[in-house]
């Protein structure tokens, strides 16, 4: 059957979110905030069988929508339901963390609990290791009329940068900001740096 080039195909929704984090075949990546189940499936993909893809959640609903999405996309995630501010892993278990605030995980929380996460999250990352914040950002066009995602204020105003600063992180920069999504990442020194 022939393709119609004037018929435009349906495009991946977490396309963006997939290429942004950078993860690949072997990498073991951490899930933290999981507001959507199939952005989590479409990013755990990548690591394939030789890598590990776990998702921090927060109540058993949670766990059960990645567990459906990710079995719906036929990758293995595993789900720990546990808090974002004392994660259940050893130190330097992961290259790659993904702190998803479009479901605004770090908005509703008080400042020191922020930095409790953000310190949780370097303690986790392997030396050298990077993390990915993706928040909501301002849609513009017609994503403007549509979008469900909510704004994250933290993300958009550069807070969420001198967060990660603080916390540890040696390079934070806001990767980018498209299609009603911000991404920052900050890199993990490869040595301890000097307080």
């Amino acid at each position: 059957m022939p393709l119609n080039p004037f018929v435009r195909r349906a495009a991946d929704p977490h396309m963006l979110s997939v290429s942004m984090t950078g993860v690949k075949f072997g990498d073991r990546v951490a899930f933290i905030g999981v507001p959507n189940a199939r952005r989590v499936a479409a990013i755990a993909a990548k690591v394939g069988l030789s890598g590990r893809a776990v998702a921090v959640v927060p109540n058993d609903d949670a766990e059960s929508r990645v567990n459906e999405a990710a079995a719906a996309a036929g990758v293995l995630v595993d789900t720990e339901v546990a808090d974002a501010t004392r994660l259940p892993f050893a130190d330097g278990e992961f290259d790659i963390a993904v702190v998803d605030d479009t479901g605004a995980l770090l908005e509703q929380l008080s400042d020191a609990e922020r930095a409790s996460v953000a310190h949780e999250i370097a303690r986790v990352l392997r030396p050298g290791g990077r993390l990915l914040l993706i928040g909501g950002g301002e849609p513009t066009g017609l994503a403007k009329l549509i979008s469900k995602e909510p704004v994250s204020p933290l993300v958009v105003s550069g807070r969420a940068n001198a967060l990660l600063a603080e916390s540890g992180f040696g390079i934070v920069r806001t990767l980018a900001e498209r299609e009603g999504l911000v991404f920052v990442e900050g890199l993990k020194p490869r040595t301890p740096v000097p307080r």
